[in-house]
């Protein structure tokens, strides 16, 4: 096949998948990515991670930008596009130059939206001090330096009860912040998980040290040296630290200007395509497949993989993505499959508000197409595997999963087991690893939501010791 001039508009997570299938399948493009952050690209979905001090942050790096270099692929840092012209087939940037392409992708993901809160902005535009987004690794390390002023801050409340917020309140509660969570929904998670599930998640924050307020609005933020956040239900809250987590949608304002069609996000057909412009595509959080958004990984890594097929020259088609969402988060498990609260078919559910636990599985012609697990998530991965291949159950055999005895530690996995939801990595191709540097690089397991990796560990420490031949 002709090698051809692609443009990739992002450089996150599914822009880096997209390039390292390309780079894989040696169609000899002419790769140019362009990133307007000054990082290499990084794993967002650790950020909390490097906020409650788990991971260090050059731990999130996917690729170094000497790996795109050995390649050949021309990687542009804290470079930014100001519009595209899709007649010329050019994309221009801020400093004035232009780019031709043949074709362009559009990875750019989301942005975040500041609530309506009267005095988060300064009259001079500027945030105030108290105020921190959580988007990005440099919001990441103002809030980190935040933590270190002097004086410490004692108190932080989370504006947004989705897993962003959750995963930002138990990182600074861990770091021995009082912390507290304003949620207008019913209750928190209240896009993935039911009214059920959400209470015994509220239950388990509060043993935990968290405060949550839920059907309440943050209106106003008041003072200086002591700030607080005045609620709508009433109750004004202390804050040193104020975080948004709620509030974010798709990137879509350069599409939008290119005259592409847009809804909530860039509306694509079956091969990642614009529906009104075969030479763009889009993939991740700003795309838009069957009236669909995601904004979870699984579903953005597979965009990628198919369209690096497509524009490699195979005959390939994208018909929608599972999607197996985790909260990373100490001291809560949470993992949702599908859409469990809208999907329609019969349901089994268990819950045990004492133990802290709520499992539920929605099952349509005897196949699970939904499900949600709180509190225990021992047997997520046989659960995933039976909802990602359509295994046909037997009548009992919902129950059994919801009820029965623990899953086999990971070293006692057959080898088609799933271990990493995020990539679809099985245990068989853990063990044929012999490093976890191997792993991530081979396979991208513990990449993702990183919920994978003290069962990759144990895979790794099991296999026996390989010996040389004299």
């Amino acid at each position: 096949m002709i090698a051809e001039r692609i443009v990739v508009v992002g450089n996150g997570m599914a822009a880096t998948r997209l390039v390292e299938e390309l780079v894989a399948r040696g169609a000899g493009h002419h790769i140019t990515v362009l990133g307007d952050e000054d990082h290499a690209p990084y794993n967002r979905i650790l950020l909390s991670a490097v906020l409650e001090g788990t991971h260090r942050a050059d731990a999130l790096t996917l690729r170094e930008p000497g790996w795109h270099a050995d390649n050949g692929i021309d990687l542009r840092l804290g470079t930014r596009v100001l519009g595209i012209d899709r007649e010329r087939r050019e994309v221009t940037l801020v400093d004035g130059s232009c780019l031709a392409y043949d074709r362009l992708v559009l990875a750019t993901g989301s942005v975040p939206t500041l609530p309506p809160i009267r005095g988060l902005v300064r009259r001079d535009g500027r945030l105030h001090e108290a105020v921190h987004a959580f988007r990005s690794l440099d919001d990441c390390r103002r809030l980190l330096a935040a933590l270190t002023a002097d004086p410490a801050p004692q108190r932080a409340v989370i504006v947004g009860g989705g897993l962003l917020g959750l995963q930002v309140a138990r990182a600074l509660a861990v770091r021995g912040l009082g912390t507290e969570i304003v949620e207008g929904g019913e209750h928190v998670l209240r896009s993935q998980l039911g009214a059920p599930a959400g209470r015994v998640l509220q239950r388990a924050l509060a043993r935990l040290g968290t405060t949550v307020y839920t059907g309440a609005r943050a209106v106003r933020l008041e003072g200086d040296e002591q700030p607080a956040l005045r609620l709508d239900n009433g109750y004004t809250l202390d804050a040193d630290l104020v975080v948004l987590t709620a509030g974010g949608r798709p990137s879509t304002a350069l599409a939008r200007a290119a005259g592409l069609p847009v809804r909530r996000g860039v509306v694509i057909g079956g091969r990642l395509e614009s529906v009104d412009d075969q030479r763009v595509h889009a993939i991740g959080d700003c795309a838009e497949h069957d009236g669909r958004t995601t904004g979870f990984v699984p579903p953005a890594w597979e965009q990628a993989g198919v369209l690096a097929a497509h524009l490699s020259g195979g005959d390939v088609t994208y018909r929608g993505s599972r999607s197996v969402a985790r909260l990373r988060a100490t001291g809560l498990d949470v993992a949702v499959l599908g859409d469990p609260e809208r999907t329609d078919g019969e349901v089994v559910e268990v819950t045990n508000p004492v133990l802290g636990t709520h499992r539920k599985l929605v099952v349509r012609d005897s196949r699970i197409v939904a499900g949600t697990l709180v509190g225990d998530l021992s047997r997520i991965g046989l659960i995933t595997q039976y909802y990602d291949r359509g295994t046909p159950l037997a009548a009992h055999e919902p129950g059994a999963l919801l009820i029965g005895e623990k899953q086999a530690p990971p070293t006692r996995l057959p080898d088609h087991a799933e271990i990493c939801a995020c990539a679809g990595v099985s245990a068989g191709a853990i063990r044929a690893c012999d490093s976890l540097d191997q792993v991530r690089d081979t396979t991208r397991a513990t990449t993702g939501c990183g919920g994978c990796a003290a069962s990759v560990r144990e895979l790794l420490a099991a296999r026996p010791a390989r010996t040389g031949t004299p």
